[in-house]
């Protein structure tokens, strides 16, 4: 006790003493501001009025002139603050006592909220979750894209539980089955998730009871003993696919295990993935029995899908998403490239007014899913070419394609620069950027704004309600065409 009070002491009453950068203390967990008028440290306990969001959906509370982040607090509420972690950037903390509550504040559904890293809006209301997720696109616009475009409006939901198509549960030594803990591998135990139809959680249990029955063994990262890693679910309103991810075998009496809990599976395929790492599905995949892809109808269009193969995991969001896309590209009588098309879905939903259709994907079965959905959707005017998007997108470039419209909808990470360096070289007089993480799509649109694109339109579009993930469709056009 006498340490820290001293600490604190000479913090706040010796000017004198020697720092290590700026506003860097000699004591690494004390923080204080540029007048060492309030002392941060580590366990100090302060009452605090939230402010506002972080990007991650924590309150934000000024203490001392910092800003301080408190995961699950709400805009409005009073919170009794523990300091947990001082830098000389941020600091977190902790709310030890809710003083003054949230009218927006919801009891959260889940008994495993909190530990799982799913979700992270089931304790706010669903105008307070969109307010956020807009609000976490347009801070990003500004922050990071150093744009004056915000997102005129975000898409809702209509649904808020039981809408994903797809899932992978986690397996650990124990056995135990569930979803990661945020930031980390520890496999939180999870019955029941309710962003998943009740029929995935059905299946997960009924493989955990396999392996316990048969004393098959859970995969452990740290060692890379063990087999079953993951379990990798695929619904559509037709089809119901099943592919258990193991480093080595799978008995067919796994399959037999599934079916019985679930008599409306249409295939259970095996991928065997020995590597290390977080690559899910890194392997050759084979069936088990049943169908080896499933089926699904989309914007008036039926597709294929392999389990390799993207796709969005909120079908009926996705229609929005897909018809938002449409209206920004304005496709009818134009060239149209598709990056990073998996299935073909998007580029599909627009083939129908365009002049010509070219996808590319890197992923050899996707794109053997976008040819055979073209044909069965009698699309006569769309080629695909399968290669990395940056080698694809400069090979087109060389060859002086003129795309009128690009579509493009990237991983995660966005698009590198040697794409939207050939993006700028084909010129089109549009193009429309379909995103899954604020932070990416503001940096490539700062790139693209040096590069002649400016930034129009933005529309979020809430395909993963109960998180804090968001997706935004984006317009820009080159130099001052509207």
């Amino acid at each position: 006790m006498f340490i820290p009070l001293l600490q604190v002491f000479f913090a706040k009453n010796l000017s004198f003493l020697p720092t290590f950068g700026k506003k860097r203390s000699i004591f690494p967990h004390i923080c204080y501001n540029k007048t060492m008028e309030t002392v941060l440290a580590k366990n100090q306990i302060y009452d605090a009025e939230m402010e506002g969001f972080n990007s991650q959906g924590d309150g934000v509370c000024r203490i001392g002139g910092r800003a301080v982040f408190v995961p699950r607090a709400l805009p409005g509420e009073r919170w009794q603050v523990r300091i947990v972690k001082v830098n000389r950037t941020a600091v977190w903390g902790r709310g030890e006592a809710l003083l003054t509550p949230s009218p927006l504040r919801r009891e959260p559904a889940c008994p495993v909220y909190g530990r799982c890293g799913g979700c992270a809006a089931m304790h706010m209301d669903y105008t307070l979750e969109l307010r956020f997720k807009l609000y976490r696109v347009n801070e990003a616009l500004r922050r990071i894209g150093g744009l004056d475009l915000q997102a005129d409006d975000i898409l809702g939901a209509d649904s808020l539980e039981g809408y994903r198509n797809k899932a992978i549960y986690n397996f650990a030594p124990g056995p135990v089955c569930g979803f990661f803990r945020h930031r980390s591998h520890e496999v939180i135990s999870t019955p029941r998730c309710l962003l998943q139809p009740e029929a995935f959680d059905r299946a997960a249990a009924a493989l955990l009871a396999w392996m316990e029955q048969e004393a098959v063994p859970a995969y452990d990262e740290a060692t890379g003993a063990g087999l079953v890693r993951h379990l990798f679910l695929r619904r559509t309103s037709t089809h119901f696919a099943a592919c258990i991810v193991a480093a080595g075998t799978v008995d067919p009496s796994a399959a037999q295990a599934l079916r019985r809990a679930c008599p409306d599976l249409t295939g259970v395929l095996v991928c065997e993935n020995k590597k290390p790492g977080n690559v899910v599905l890194d392997g050759p995949v084979r069936v088990l029995w049943g169908d080896d892809t499933v089926e699904e109808t989309l914007c008036g269009a039926r597709f294929e899908l392999s389990p390799l193969t993207f796709f969005q995991v909120n079908t009926a969001q996705t229609e929005k998403l897909y018809a938002l896309a449409g209206a920004y590209a304005q496709p009818a009588g134009k060239t149209v490239l598709d990056l990073y098309c998996g299935a073909g879905t998007i580029g599909l939903s627009v083939a129908r007014d365009a002049e010509r259709l070219i996808g590319s994907d890197i992923v050899p079965s996707a794109v053997e899913n976008a040819r055979r959905n073209a044909r069965r959707n009698g699309v006569d005017n769309a080629e695909y070419i399968c290669g990395d998007a940056s080698a694809v997108a400069q090979e087109l470039a060389a060859k002086g394609l003129r795309p009128d419209v690009i579509i493009t909808d990237p991983p995660r990470a966005g698009m590198d620069a040697p794409v939207l360096d050939a993006i700028a070289r084909m010129a089109p007089a549009r193009l429309v950027y379909v995103s899954c993480d604020p932070a990416t799509l503001a940096r490539d649109l700062k790139r693209l704004g040096e590069l002649g694109y400016a930034a129009r339109r933005c529309t979020a579009v809430d395909m993963f309600p109960r998180t804090r993930h968001i997706e935004s469709v984006t317009l820009l056009t080159r130099g001052e065409t509207a």
